[in-house]
């Protein structure tokens, strides 16, 4: 099933070793059975969140035992070009420091259930981009793209790893100094937490080449809206499915909750595959708590062909 990758040039911030598919028990295989029988016959809407890729070693925000975080919110960078220095200065860091992360299985199935026209369309909370890399091709990125930065002027956007270059030459030395200093921890946006305060002060922001505008990364912050286009195209992949299945998202936000909510109203069979609650729970068909890959191995293989 799995595929050459295709590289669509994105990493994903990977701290965590590459988990490899286990085996599902015999309680799962009995759910995922009646998961099987549910969703065969006709397309489905595909909803994934940070749970696909925590096999591939990136890691959950939200995940049991991941530590509190309180990362900038949109208002916070807009608002103050302090706040954007010292966002722009620890990400710069943290991108040194970036391992690539790979499509793991999981991923490589949902390619295989479009590639045998199971999915009306791929929507995903995750902005690592390890689906194209995997191969799907229908793809809604709904929180945007890890690896490009967007102009919030004129709406140009531009390679995040263009902007290293350009970072780096703005701040020469920067990286070393940061080293010297000690790190003091990675969050999973490689968001770099640093003590030493005046070096993160001396940081020199870069603006859009085209207008001279603010430049922010090209993915949702917390409390910016999801642009209405993504939700739209969403909603059509919803709309144009028999079910409605969710792999490895908590749902704890709006922005993937509406999808469930949506379905459940018209009449559609919601199917949840999660470790942990959910907020979707009350309106599952099935919910089933398992692992995200293993379980989208299984049903990739065995869904009948349509």
């Amino acid at each position: 099933m799995e595929k050459a990758r295709h590289g669509t040039g994105l990493t994903g911030f990977a701290s965590l070793p590459r988990v490899a598919p286990a085996e599902p028990s015999p309680e799962e295989l009995e759910a995922l059975g009646r998961i099987r029988d549910l969703l065969a016959g006709a397309p489905f809407a595909l909803l994934t969140g940070a749970g696909l890729s925590t096999d591939s070693g990136i890691p959950d925000y939200r995940g049991p035992g991941s530590p509190p975080r309180s990362p900038m919110t949109y208002q916070e960078f807009v608002k103050e070009p302090a706040n954007r220095q010292r966002y722009w200065a620890r990400n710069h860091i943290g991108w040194s420091h970036l391992r690539h992360a790979d499509p793991n299985h999981g991923h490589f199935a949902a390619a295989e259930l479009e590639r045998r026209g199971y999915l009306t369309g791929l929507i995903t909370q995750n902005v690592d981009r390890l689906h194209e890399d995997a191969g799907s091709t229908n793809v809604v990125d709904l929180h945007g793209r890890y690896d490009q930065v967007i102009c919030l002027d004129c709406g140009r956007t531009y390679s995040r790893g263009l902007l290293v270059g350009v970072l780096g030459e703005l701040n020469p030395g920067f990286l070393d100094q940061a080293e010297q200093s000690g790190l003091v921890e990675m969050a999973p946006d490689a968001d770099a937490t640093v003590e030493d305060l005046a070096l993160i002060g001396s940081f020199v922001v870069a603006v859009c080449p085209a207008c001279g505008g603010t430049l922010k990364p090209d993915f949702v912050y917390f409390g910016e809206n999801v642009p209405r286009d993504r939700v739209d195209r969403s909603y059509a992949m919803v709309d144009d499915a028999a079910a409605l299945l969710v792999a490895g998202s908590s749902l704890t936000v709006m922005s993937g909750l509406r999808f469930v909510r949506h379905a459940a109203k018209d009449g559609k069979p919601v199917v949840i595959i999660n470790r942990g609650e959910t907020r979707g729970d009350d309106k599952a068909t099935i919910k089933l708590e398992a692992g995200v890959s293993e379980s989208l191995i299984w049903l990739a293989t065995n869904l009948p062909a349509l």
